[in-house]
């Protein structure tokens, strides 16, 4: 069965890889500048896309929204787990690595399209469980990504609508949640579990 497939990863040399992969077994592979309007001239379709920036997951949750039927195959590289039970919340059908074998690839991408749900073993356990390996709500880890980006605890505290003093308790309250003291230390725990692009 011949299907469209988007290819969306930041690395040409990845792109060309699974296109040309896929292209061999039938595929019609294109790597859109336009993801959305893509997908609305292409009902049925399938993208590969491959969660690493900010603008990545941003795009993933406007891709769920939209009405045209499609499937959305989220490729991770780093913490498996949290990151694929973060993209399937987010709309995300089914999850791979980066690393996986081609024949894997084309196996996800047939399962898919029959409407299955791929998961690594790890992703459906907790999905199943609920747990969330100590992922903090949506809101916390936009502060988290703003102090990354170099926002002072003042500028969190406007753009929150907290005084900067309750912001200071808000944010000392997450980073003994995550298990760490300092901002700095809860930059570097969130980039290791994949929270921060």
């Amino acid at each position: 069965m011949t299907v469209h497939v988007a290819v969306l990863d930041p690395l040409p040399m990845y792109q060309q890889g699974v296109t040309a992969t896929l292209s061999a077994i039938g595929h019609i592979v294109e790597t859109p500048e336009d993801p959305l309007a893509w997908v609305r001239r292409s009902p049925g379709a399938v993208l590969l896309l491959t969660l690493v920036a900010h603008g990545d997951w941003e795009l993933l949750f406007r891709l769920r929204d939209e009405t045209s039927p499609h499937a959305v195959i989220a490729v991770v590289e780093d913490d498996i787990v949290v990151l694929g039970v973060r993209a399937v919340r987010a709309g995300a059908r089914s999850v791979i690595p980066r690393c996986v074998t081609n024949e894997t690839l084309r196996r996800t991408i047939e399962a898919t399209l029959d409407g299955q749900a791929v998961l690594p073993a790890g992703v459906a356990a907790a999905l199943a469980s609920g747990e969330e390996h100590s992922l903090p709500p949506a809101e916390r880890l936009e502060w988290l990504r703003q102090l990354a980006e170099g926002a002072t605890v003042a500028q969190l505290a406007q753009r929150a609508g907290y005084s900067e003093r309750a912001m200071f308790r808000l944010l000392q309250a997450l980073y003994q949640e995550i298990g760490v003291r300092t901002r700095l230390e809860a930059i570097m725990q969130a980039r290791d579990r994949g929270w921060l692009p």
